[in-house]
This record gives C-alpha cells, sequence and structure tokens, in this order.
C-alpha cells in the first residue's frame, strides 16, 4: 500500500491506495493558517493517523507549485508561508519510507492514467481548476516534467485581456481568473455560491486553455478536477466544450473533448500515491 499526501490550498490530506489506485481510508482537514514550521507539523499528524510507517511500501505528495527539481523544494503560490519547503525529505524523514513529491496537478494525471477517465489514453491533458488552476499533461504515454519538473502550468496561460487584478498573478491568465481564489476576489463571496452565468464564464475560459493546449500539443482529451470544476458541474463542462469546439478546428485537433477526473474528489489522493507508485515495480500509468 501507498501512503498518499495531498497538499491543497485549502485543506490537508492523508490516505491509504492500493496497488489498483483504490481509496481505502482518507484523513482530512482545513489547512490551518499558521507559520512554516507548524505547517509542517499540521501535515506530519495527519501523516500518522494513517498508522505506523511500516504499513506503507511507499510515501507520495501532491502538492502546489513552483518547485525545484525532483520536487526537493517546495514554494505553492497558494500557500505563502511556505518558500523553498524541502517537504519531501521532511516526510522521509519522519516516516523512514521511500518518498516522492510532484505537482498536485501532474499527479492527477498520473492518477487518471492510472485508474481514472485517461486509462489507455496515450496523449491527454489533466487539469485541476480548483483554489488554483495547474496542468499536468501526457505525451506518447509519458509525463512531461520540463526543465525543473513544472510542465504543465496551464493556469498561467493568458486567457483574458488586462483588467481584473489578482495579487501575485500577471493580468488575464487562467488562475486568475478561474480559480476559486480569483472568483471570490473578484466576486466578493465563495466561488461555490455564484449564480449559473459565472459557472458558464469559468468553463468558457478553461475552455479557452484547453483548445489552445489541444492545438498545439496534438492531443484529444482533457480530463477535469477539483472543487470549482467538478462543483460548477454540467453548466461549466458543457461551456469549456463549447469553447474547445470553437478553437480547435484543425483536422487534428476537431473532436477533442473535455470531462470531469474520473477519479472524482478522491483524485488528488490517489494522484499522491502514483507520484510513488509510478517507481515501484508493476506500475500500468503514464511513464
Amino acid at each position: 500500500m501507498i501512503l498518499a499526501v495531498d497538499i491543497g490550498g485549502t485543506k490537508l490530506a492523508t490516505g491509504v491506495v492500493d496497488d489498483d489506485g483504490r481509496l481505502l481510508e482518507r484523513h482530512r482537514r482545513p489547512r490551518p493558517d499558521v507559520g512554516r514550521d507548524d505547517l509542517v507539523s499540521a501535515v506530519l499528524e495527519l501523516v500518522d493517523a494513517c498508522g505506523p510507517p511500516e504499513r506503507f511500501e511507499a510515501v507520495g505528495i501532491g502538492c502546489g507549485g513552483p518547485m525545484t527539481s525532483g520536487g526537493e523544494l517546495v514554494s505553492p503560490l497558494n500557500i505563502p508561508v511556505w518558500r523553498d519547503v524541502p517537504l519531501r525529505a521532511l516526510v522521509a524523514e519522519h516516516t523512514g519510507r521511500p518518498t516522492w513529491l510532484d505537482n498536485d496537478a501532474k499527479a492527477l494525471a498520473l492518477a487518471e492514467g492510472w485508474a481514472g477517465a485517461a486509462v489507455g489514453v496515450r496523449d491527454f491533458l489533466a487539469m485541476v481548476v480548483s483554489t488554483g488552476v495547474g496542468g499536468g499533461i501526457v505525451l506518447d504515454g509519458r509525463l512531461l516534467d520540463g526543465d525543473t519538473g513544472n510542465a504543465g502550468h496551464i493556469g498561467h496561460v493568458v486567457v483574458a485581456d488586462p483588467g481584473r487584478s489578482l495579487p501575485d498573478h500577471v493580468d488575464g491568465v487562467l488562475e486568475a481568473e478561474a480559480s476559486g481564489t480569483a472568483l471570490a476576489h473578484h466576486h466578493g463571496r465563495p466561488a461555490a455560491d455564484l449564480g449559473a452565468e459565472v459557472r458558464r464564464e469559468t468553463g468558457r475560459l478553461v475552455g479557452r486553455a484547453v483548445g489552445s493546449v489541444v492545438n498545439l500539443l496534438d492531443l484529444r482529451l482533457a480530463v477535469v478536477g477539483g472543487s470549482v470544476a467538478l462543483g460548477y458541474g454540467e453548466v461549466f463542462f458543457d461551456a469549456a466544450q463549447a469553447e474547445i469546439d470553437r478553437i480547435c478546428r484543425l483536422d487534428f485537433s476537431r473532436g477533442a473533448r473535455i470531462v470531469p477526473a474520473g477519479c472524482g474528489d478522491e483524485g488528488p489522493l490517489i494522484g499522491a500515491a502514483a507520484v510513488a507508485r509510478r517507481h515501484l515495480p508493476g506500475w500500468t500509468g503514464p511513464a
């Protein structure tokens, strides 16, 4: 079994994932508003909630980026108190188990190719639309890492003219328009409380980014998870698909689809487990 750790913008979670990508056990709590070291301690407390380390073959961690190569130092944009935190090494030292860490959206791509909506698909985009917006890209059956392990940051693709600002973001990028943080900032209330028109516009902007990636990379499937996307549901996905249909007119991109993540709200923990599982014998997901 794998001990999975998910570091979200508003919550922390740990869980136990078996060899087939099934989540057997889950523990979570809101992310406390504390300093750097106290937040690390909160993560380790949730790790301990899963039982003795000897239960697990390895530990996998999904965390927002950016991060340095191999996930050695993490600096999540949505966790300002964490800058250059050696989270992987701290968890490995605490558990004594082999530990791997990667971007949470790249982790979702591994999960969806292992046990979700992209099983058997060699070219696809996975996205998280939640507190922030992230992405992971699988091409020719391999997860793209990039020079420093940060490939797939679709949240920083420009989708709108400058106008509305979000602190620490370039105006007009997808994360500054369609993330839960941005929606709450722009509308003055939580993203979950916003109506159908905002949900359609959010889907349209996500579809605009996805369509651009589809045309760029010659892929035909996008799987999307995260509390905003899954919470907004059909209105969001219909608007996103309509925008993709408008943009993807090339012979190789016409007919590209956007679908909800098959792992649902378990995706972050299954993805974290996949970050470790891909390094062990018998892995069947993206390389």
